[in-house]
């Protein structure tokens, strides 16, 4: 295989570069940030690219997003994430957007060198490859976020008021309608997300938690 790396670990990135080199493949660039990822990639068009998550400067999802572009631009390269992070939002981005060619592994769920090569492989070829604890990551997303589809477009704003702790007599003054309006929005978000009144909790706390964890 031709192999494009990019890890900002430089331990990490040198150990990848040996083991596939000693078993034959052609590790064509060997990089520690996204730009550089990008660039070897436009110049290279590798079999695949071996990305880590969190990379310069940031340190947050560019090998994500960096993933992501080269999907976009380049689709004919296979792509395994390779990460000891699991970044939800962005990896069901890469996966939807195109689940060929894609791969997403935990660093310290991978025992066996052979395993890596041959997951390698299969992304290089084509197939996609998830780490059982990266699906399960992704399922418990998509079932957080389902728990707000039930609300309505107006629901979701006054949600995201309440989120950042404005008051109802503050939510109306947004949208210019009457509190007694806001009222019944959060009573129904409150039910709808089955927060029924308790007088250990408070709802809007709760009703807030829900929010972020979509």
């Amino acid at each position: 295989m031709r192999i494009v790396i990019a890890e900002d670990a430089a331990i990490m990135r040198d150990g990848l570069t040996q083991t596939l080199s000693r078993r034959g493949h052609d590790v064509l660039a060997a990089v520690a940030g996204p730009d550089a990822l990008l660039q070897a990639v436009g110049e290279h068009l590798p079999d695949v690219a071996i990305i880590d998550v969190r990379m310069p400067p940031t340190h947050t999802d560019e090998g994500l997003r960096a993933a992501l572009a080269i999907r976009r631009d380049h689709p004919q390269v296979g792509v395994l994430v390779f990460s000891q992070y699991i970044e939800t939002r962005s990896a069901a981005d890469l996966i939807a957007a195109s689940p060929q060619r894609v791969g997403y592994l935990l660093k310290d769920r991978v025992a066996d060198v052979r395993d890596f090569v041959d997951a390698l492989a299969r992304v290089a070829s084509g197939g996609t490859v998830l780490d059982p604890e990266v699906v399960r990551h992704l399922l418990s997303a998509s079932r957080r976020a389902d728990a707000l589809a039930v609300l309505t477009p107006r629901e979701r704003e006054v949600l995201t008021l309440i989120a950042q702790g404005r008051s109802n007599t503050a939510i109306a003054s947004a949208f210019a309608i009457s509190p007694r309006v806001v009222e019944k929005h959060v009573a129904s978000i409150f039910a709808k997300l089955g927060l029924p009144p308790s007088s250990d909790d408070n709802r809007r706390v709760l009703a807030t938690i829900k929010y972020l964890e979509s």
